[in-house]
């Protein structure tokens, strides 16, 4: 699924993601239990953003059971390329460039990061 500007998700609805992309599939339970351990997050508030975010069509479930089971329906990597494309739109005036060259200025990246950011590079000017 392809995610349209008025579905995109919200910060909170994000966070829920995550959760759901590292789990592959969770109920409100796990989910919840899961956010608690970086917020303070009152159940029936998750419960109610995962309810909106499936009408949204972010996420689906599976309700053969009493307890439904949440699904993702949105990639990680689309939702990525969604957020890095507007803000290279918005704040970094277009330039890529600008963008990589702010992320890797204040955010310290291991050996490894890069390591994989080289090869990349490497493997598009080919």
């Amino acid at each position: 699924m392809s995610i349209t500007k008025k579905d995109k998700p919200t910060e909170s609805e994000l966070e829920i993601l995550q959760v759901l992309w590292n789990k592959n599939a969770a109920t409100v339970r796990d989910v919840h239990e899961e956010l608690l351990k970086t917020k303070d997050a009152g159940y029936t508030t998750t419960l109610k953003l995962m309810q909106i975010m499936f009408e949204k069509g972010l996420v689906t479930r599976d309700s053969s059971s009493k307890t439904h089971i949440y699904m993702p329906e949105v990639t990680r990597e689309k939702t990525q390329k969604l957020f890095v494309n507007k803000m290279i739109d918005s704040l970094f005036a277009g330039s890529t460039s600008q963008l990589v060259m702010q992320a890797l200025g204040n955010h310290k990246a291991s050996q490894k990061e890069l390591d994989e950011i080289r090869n990349y590079l490497d493997s598009i000017n080919k």
